[in-house]
Formats: structure tokens, C-alpha cells, sequence
């Protein structure tokens, strides 16, 4: 049910990233009069530099991997040459119109989700911005941002994201040593990248160039990559990195990084040294919560600098909300959203259904993606939960053998007894869109049984779900309503 306010309530948002965006956009729906600050652009860092453009250089990437892989299909590319005789052509990457492209699309975003707000009744404001309280928002506009404009608001929605985490000792200078926001300034392909952090980051942005065709050398604090997540689905990463080509260098912590003329020198902390013509530093983010008015405001903060948040996306502080990277939960677009809606929904008296961490759906945008959601392997080893675990490998699939894909499964975790699927890993092409079913399953508490009986088109990679549900068959003397 809507809810109308006849524009009584007003709300101001800082931060125009997914979360700032979805919570200005469903006050306006509500009937709220709403303002939204951001200086760099509608969307955010999440549409200017983050999600959008390294998607879309992803995107680029798996493009090139299909046709250099193609041969293994059937289909050869060949051209004539002076002699008539056929020439093998290479694969090439023009990487000036690649990042030309992918900025170009960020700023078509970026003005799509502006126009939207616009028409939903949204103001916006350039600028700024920090908290004056419990109730307004100072923004600091202008070219030279000395003119002040203060918005007073019922309720407070702070969505300001958060930068890449730069060290010391591996200062970014936007040539050579890179963090990823700058990477998109490259006009040819690296001759060697050396990606420094094995994290989600550090593993797309690899992979990523790996397959754009450049040497690429990551370097791994732990023992192999993407250390948080499933172990099967980091080891299949792992091995397609390597098959690829990659140096991966595991246990090896960088503990400096310095230009060298045209290059530089990652130096390891038991004294090795790697040496390559650019460097990506991918060691996590810091919050953009620094000077603007939270803690005045009686906001609460973690050591990190993040801001505490209920599962309804409000802070210490009863008006004020706050949605995105910039807070204690999940750092994910899709979640960043989720809060922002949310926030405004309870704020303004609207149905709302608290987040469940457990519900949260994650995707890796590597080659293969890795696609999670719910309670893990992870959490069954360490006692948390009484369930059991089915793996399928997808080179079993018939339209996985059709498609030339070798690498990745499909993985359901369900309880144990009832069956009642809890969670799952899917490694494979589009396992962003693949997992949805399962998500759906978790979220519904379904059976496995239940799961296993909805009709998977044949062939397809889709039927792996329900083949793994077939496996995990519990005995049920009960049967469905329809049944």
C-alpha cells in the first residue's frame, strides 16, 4: 500500500550513489518533498567510476575470451593475405576506445537515473555536503565552493560511499601506481599490471586484463585468492587464472611500491621484488565519513569510520538513516539500494521487512563469476548450522559441453532433516543470473524437493540447480497442496 503525505514530510539525502538514489526516489513516490546533495554526479562513485565502468570493462574482457576461444567451437577466423594464402588474425585491444566507452556509458547512467529523479520531483543539489545537526544539510556550492545553501529536512538520509584505501608506502600517482577509480586514464593495454590485493577487487581487475591480453602478476597476502570466500569456488578462480597465464604470488604481503622510470617495483615483505610497467593497488576501501558533521551530530561510528546502522538502515540517531559502503553492513550495490528504500519506508511509516544478511545475494564478476547467497560450507564446518552440502560440476551439464565451458559447479547447501535449502554457490558464465533460483528458494524456505521440482529448460545451465536438488532428495511422507 502507498502512502501519501501531501508533501508534509521532507527529506534530505547526502549522497547520490545506489542508496542516495533509491531513497530519493521512493520519498518522491511517497509524497515527500526531497532533496538530494552529490557533487560528483547522480549515481555516485558506484556509476562514475566503480560498478558501471568496471563491469563494463569486464564485459569487454569476456568478449575477447569468446572470440579467442571460438576455435575450440569451430569457428576460425582468417584473412587473405597479398598471396591469397589465409592469415590467422590476432586479437587486438584498443584500449583508449574501450575506456572512452566505458566512461561514456557511466555518464549516460548518470544522467538516465538524474532525469528519473527530476521527473519524480527530486531536487538536486550540486555540491557538498555535511550534517548541521540532527535536521539539516549545510552544502558548500559555487565554483569555488564558497556559497552556502542549508536544507532542512524531517529526516536525514546520508549515502556517501567510500574511496579506495590508499597506503603510505604505495602512494597512487594516476600514471603508474593506480587505484582502480584510475584506471580508465590508460590509452594502451599494461604491459605488465601487478595487482596488489587478491580480494574481490584485486581478482576482477585481474582476470579482467588477463584476458584484455596483458602479463598480469597478483599478489596475495594469503594463501590463495579471494580468501573470503568459498574455497572450491576460489580454487577454480585460482586455477583459471594460472591456466591463463597469471603469476599468482600467494603469501607474498607487498610491502612497498615505488616508480621506476617507466615501471615499477613492488617490493615483498621478505625482501623479493616484482617488477612491472604499472601497478593496481586493490586493498579495500575507507568510508567518506571524515568532516561532514556525523559525530557532532551524535551519530555513532565504528573504529573503521563506518557508520552503525540497524537492519533498517537507521543510525543512533532516531531521523537520521544512512545506506551504502559508507555503513557497518554489507558493502554492495544491491544492499546500498535495499537500505536506501528501506530507510525512507520506515522513516515515513511504510511497510518494512528488516534485511537479513543471511538473504543477500553476491556476485564476482570474474571468468567465471562466483555467485553466493545465504549460509555457507563455511559456516557447517564451524558448527553454526546443522546442514549438508551437494556439489554438481558443470562440465557435466550437456549445454555447459555444448557451450565449451569446462570450469565451474553448482552447490547447494540445505538443512539437514528437513531439507530446506539455506544457501548456495554457483561458479560459472552469468552465475549472477543463475543464482537467482536459489535465492529465491532461500528466501521462501524452500525444500529442496520443492526446488527440484520446478521444470529447468533442457538443455540448460539452469538444469545443474535442479539436478543438485534431485541429489539432496529428502524423504517426505507429505505432499504439496497441488500435488
Amino acid at each position: 500500500m502507498s502512502l501519501s503525505f501531501e508533501r508534509t514530510q521532507s527529506v534530505a539525502v547526502l549522497g547520490g550513489g545506489p542508496g542516495g538514489y533509491e531513497a530519493a526516489l521512493a520519498a518522491a513516490q511517497l509524497g515527500a518533498a526531497v532533496t538530494l546533495v552529490e557533487r560528483a554526479g547522480v549515481g555516485g562513485a558506484a556509476v562514475m567510476t566503480d560498478v558501471v565502468p568496471s563491469k563494463s570493462l569486464i564485459a569487454t574482457a569476456d568478449a575477447a575470451v569468446a572470440i579467442s576461444q571460438a576455435g575450440d567451437l569451430g569457428v576460425q577466423l582468417f584473412a587473405k593475405g597479398a598471396d591469397g594464402k589465409p592469415l590467422k588474425p590476432e586479437i587486438a585491444i584498443n584500449l583508449a576506445a574501450v575506456n572512452k566507452r566505458l566512461l561514456v556509458l557511466a555518464r549516460q547512467q548518470s544522467d538516465d537515473m538524474r532525469a528519473t529523479l527530476v521527473e519524480a520531483g527530486v531536487r538536486i543539489v550540486a555540491g557538498h555536503g555535511r550534517l548541521d545537526g540532527h535536521h539539516a544539510v549545510v552544502v558548500s556550492t559555487g565554483p569555488s565552493g564558497t556559497d552556502f545553501d542549508r536544507i532542512e529536512a524531517d529526516t536525514l538520509v546520508v549515502s556517501v560511499g567510500a574511496s579506495p584505501r590508499e597506503l603510505p608506502s604505495a602512494k597512487p600517482d594516476g600514471e603508474r601506481i593506480l587505484t582502480w577509480t584510475q584506471l580508465y586514464d590508460m590509452k594502451t593495454l599494461p604491459e605488465h599490471l601487478i595487482v596488489v590485493g587478491s580480494g574481490v577487487t584485486g581478482a576482477e581487475f585481474a582476470g579482467a586484463y588477463m584476458n584484455l591480453g596483458a602479463r598480469v602478476t597478483l599478489v596475495s597476502s594469503r594463501d590463495h585468492v579471494l580468501p573470503g570466500e568459498d574455497p572450491d569456488a576460489a580454487a577454480v578462480l585460482e586455477r583459471v587464472f594460472k591456466r591463463g597465464g597469471m603469476q599468482v604470488l600467494s603469501k607474498a604481503r607487498a610491502q612497498r611500491v615505488e616508480r621506476s622510470g617507466d615501471g615499477v617495483v613492488v617490493t615483498l615483505a621478505d625482501g623479493r621484488t616484482v617488477e612491472g610497467s604499472h601497478c593496481l593497488m586493490a586493498v579495500g576501501s575507507v568510508p567518506n565519513t571524515a568532516g561532514i558533521g556525523l559525530e557532532e551530530a551524535g551519530v555513532q561510528l565504528t573504529d573503521s569510520g563506518h557508520i552503525r546502522v540497524n537492519r533498517v538502515a537507521r543510525t543512533s540517531v532516531p531521523n537520521i538513516y544512512a545506506a551504502g559502503d559508507c555503513t557497518s553492513f554489507m558493502p554492495l550495490a544491491s544492499v546500498a539500494s535495499m537500505q536506501g528504500r528501506m530507510a525512507v519506508f520506515h522513516a515515513l511509516g511504510d511497510a518494512v521487512i528488516p534485511l537479513e544478511r543471511r538473504r543477500i545475494t553476491a556476485n564476482i564478476f570474474t571468468a567465471p563469476e562466483i555467485a553466493t547467497v545465504g549460509w555457507q560450507q563455511a559456516d557447517i564446518e564451524a558448527g553454526s548450522i546443522n546442514a549438508r552440502v551437494h556439489k554438481l560440476p558443470l562440465a557435466a551439464n550437456p549445454r555447459a559441453k555444448m557451450m565449451g565451458v569446462r570450469d565451474g559447479f553448482v552447490k547447494i547447501i540445505a538443512r539437514e532433516g528437513s531439507g530446506e535449502v539455506l544457501g548456495g554457490v554457483i561458479v560459472a558464465p552469468r552465475a549472477s543470473e543463475l543464482i537467482y533460483p536459489i535465492a529465491i528458494a532461500a528466501e521462501r524456505r524452500l525444500t529442496v524437493d520443492q526446488l527440484s521440482r520446478v521444470f529447468a529448460v533442457y538443455p540448460s545451465l539452469s538444469g545443474s540447480i535442479t539436478d543438485a536438488a534431485r541429489a539432496m532428495h529428502t524423504v517426505d511422507r507429505t505432499t504439496d497442496a497441488d500435488a
